[in-house]
């Protein structure tokens, strides 16, 4: 069954690629990708841009669409990026979530219905 993980945390301060430092701060997290690969996990994952790049369609009953800029939310945190991988049940999703290297923030983990 697929399960996506959900990465909420702090927007991650670092270099960007091609800058000093940004291999040792990438390594964690190649290294997590490829366990899922190895592991038969690896379905998808991305990581997102900033939230100030996020667009935001907002509908009502009865109403048209409004497109507005940004969630608005006023949170520390927001979606980072995303893993859909491979697992026998939510134990094995939960465990390789525990896994992801984020320092600080949050993991959801929700099934996937299947298609």
């Amino acid at each position: 069954m697929q399960y996506m993980i959900l990465i909420h945390s702090e927007p991650m301060d670092g270099p960007n690629p091609g800058e000093p430092g940004f291999e040792d701060t990438m390594a964690p997290w190649m290294a997590y990708n490829q366990k899922l690969i190895d592991g038969g996990h690896y379905v998808a994952a991305d990581q997102l841009q900033g939230i100030e790049t996020a667009t935001t369609i907002r509908r009502a009953y009865g109403a048209g669409d409004t497109i507005v800029d940004g969630p608005f939310a006023e949170t520390k945190e927001h979606l980072g990026g995303f893993y859909i991988v491979e697992a026998k049940d939510l134990d094995e999703a939960l465990a390789l979530a525990a896994e992801v290297p984020i320092p600080a923030g949050s993991l959801e983990v929700r099934p996937v219905v299947p298609s």
